[in-house]
């Protein structure tokens, strides 16, 4: 269903040092439209639009080094969605190939926002384009920081 991509700068994000040009990470991922996903008009039904978005930042986490379970198992942090946004631009269809571009759009301390493209694989056409801010939590989901190692990678992600 899925096959990640490396990452692919998309813009440029200038930092502090003049003449030097920082990349954000950007994952993309393909994903084949099942018959499944679609409603009985043959679009693809919109909730699946946040399903892709989670492959994709799912993907964006193994490319950068480590995955959603590292994080809970290992230190018990877990980013819950408390926002999520989609713009539907155009209709997706039955057997479709969907490229899922994710980014890191911003990160503090206890809160994260991915930003997300998908786009057709053909045609390069906007399909869709959203976002989802998550909290950082404990196992109890309390608020709690981000760890020092995550937020590293994270940072670096942004171009930063």
């Amino acid at each position: 269903m899925t096959r990640p991509h490396s990452s692919i700068p998309n813009s440029s994000i200038p930092n502090s040092t003049p003449g030097v040009i920082h990349h954000p990470t950007v994952n993309e991922t393909r994903i084949r439209v099942r018959y499944a996903e679609t409603d009985q008009m043959g679009v693809v039904y919109h909730a699946n639009h946040f399903i892709w978005f989670e492959v994709g930042r799912v993907e964006l986490l193994r490319q950068l080094g480590f995955s959603y379970k590292d994080m809970e198992r290992e230190d018990e942090c877990f980013i819950a969605v408390v926002d999520a946004r989609c713009r539907y631009k155009a209709p997706v269809h039955y057997d479709d190939e969907v490229v899922v571009r994710t980014h890191l759009k911003h990160v503090r301390d206890k809160v994260i926002r991915f930003g997300y493209e998908l786009r057709h694989a053909d045609t390069g056409r906007l399909l869709a384009e959203g976002e989802t801010t998550h909290i950082v939590a404990g196992s109890k989901m309390e608020p709690r920081a981000l760890p020092a190692k995550y937020l590293k990678v994270f940072r670096a992600a942004l171009g930063r």
